[in-house]
């Protein structure tokens, strides 16, 4: 499990040094909290990142998906029954008893895969509709 290890730079918001609360991830790639976030900008008075000084183009920026909101760690498993990410804090609490876990590396390829396939087929769905109104 050594190549699951995430070092704290990676969990901590650049802003307050804290780990994410509720994280949010810039056109840049930065994932900060948002109220850090929200509180540099009313202080700038500009939408720009902390780190880089990229403008964001977006008010609102899209939560960060790759960390766990509950515990501020990056996904590193997939639960196959749930078929959801979890954190290795997750892993490790009551409700995922029974559970199987496989690295989220291992899981990631087959699923687009399957997700690319769906997807294909319902555009070839949709071009046959409309080629034949």
């Amino acid at each position: 499990m050594d190549s699951l290890n995430v070092p704290v730079e990676e969990l901590s918001c650049p802003v307050c040094h804290e780990i994410f609360k509720a994280p949010v991830v810039l056109s840049c790639s930065h994932s900060l909290c948002i109220e850090c976030l929200q509180q540099f900008w009313r202080i700038k008075e500009t939408q720009e990142c902390p780190v880089c000084r990229r403008r964001s183009s977006r008010i609102n920026p899209p939560c960060n998906l790759e960390i766990c909101s509950l515990h501020g760690e990056k996904f590193k498993l997939f639960c196959l029954e749930d078929k959801q990410p979890v954190c290795l804090v997750c892993v490790n609490s009551q409700k995922q008893i029974n559970r199987t876990f496989k690295p989220i590396s291992d899981v990631v390829p087959s699923y687009k895969v399957r997700h690319f396939s769906y997807f294909k087929l319902k555009l070839l769905q949709q071009v046959k509709c409309l080629l034949s109104c």
